[in-house]
């Protein structure tokens, strides 16, 4: 063994011990939904003793999980609709017009990207409340849409400026398309590969936004999975067999979403390297 394979060998069981490491709260995480309170505290990383499926049952049961999984998908899928074509179409006018107010406003999109969140709270809270906008899921969606637009649009900007070849529009031209249908029908649809990092990335987020739910809605019956969990922790003490049940049932639709679209991430990157 030469000295090249014996660094990979060293390499590849460093990498594994790391992945096993990191892999023991999700490990511990699965197991204690199957086990009862009396087991979860005499063994916590053992396997369950006896196998229970009632924690799932009490979980549903106090979550609502089918409704408030309703206005998660809601919420999210018109965010992210909502981004895609407001940021495509934005990132476009922004591409072919690059003119010293065009410049000024991607300038100003760019500042959006370096201002926390939190810093526009209170005013941002007093604006949706003047608007009546106050615990309705229109009010979220327009600020999950208002805030994730600057990195879409610098995004969608890259590509297009590395990709999209300009000869294409003026050939649309000549034969008679407008702008509307140039971007719809010829430049839209090139745009596919980063348009679905654009909407994986902003599923995730928009999905994970444990804050603007928790300002904005105040009905429970307009809640959200993670609004649910969050109601379900105990002021001074928490039972972990329920708590981890709830937990798994509002990630788990995102995790089969990530893995389903989980190449177009890397086909996106890839394609936004490419010129031509």
């Amino acid at each position: 063994m030469n000295r090249y394979t014996k660094g990979s060998a060293v390499s590849e069981i460093l990498l594994i011990v790391i992945a096993a490491i990191f892999l023991i709260p999700i490990y511990y995480l699965i197991i204690t939904t199957f086990k009862t309170p009396a087991d979860a505290v005499s063994s916590p990383m053992g396997l369950p003793i006896n196998i229970t499926f009632d924690n799932y049952v009490r979980a549903f049961k106090a979550m609502n999980y089918f409704h408030v999984l309703g206005n998660n998908l809601l919420i999210t899928i018109s965010s992210v609709a909502g981004i895609v074509m407001f940021s495509a179409m934005a990132a476009y006018s922004l591409v072919r017009h690059t003119n010293r107010f065009n410049r000024l406003v991607f300038l100003l999109f760019m500042v959006g990207m370096m201002v926390p969140y939190q810093m526009g709270i209170l005013a941002l809270y007093k604006q949706i409340s003047q608007l009546g906008l106050m615990n309705s899921h229109t009010g979220v969606i327009l600020i999950e849409i208002c805030y994730s637009l600057p990195l879409s649009i610098f995004l969608i900007k890259s590509f297009i400026g590395s990709t999209v070849p300009f000869e294409l529009e003026e050939a649309a031209k000549v034969d008679g398309c407008g702008v509307w249908r140039t971007f719809l029908q010829i430049v839209f649809p090139l745009l596919m590969p980063v348009i679905a990092t654009v909407a994986i990335v902003n599923t995730l987020g928009v999905w994970n936004d444990f804050m603007t739910p928790l300002l904005f809605l105040q009905s429970r019956s307009k809640g959200v999975l993670l609004l649910e969990v969050f109601r379900n922790i105990g002021q001074f003490s928490t039972d972990w067999t329920n708590f981890f049940p709830m937990m798994l049932l509002a990630v788990a639709p995102l995790i089969l979403f990530y893995i389903f679209m989980q190449k177009y991430i890397i086909n996106g990157i890839t394609s936004g390297s490419l010129k031509g």
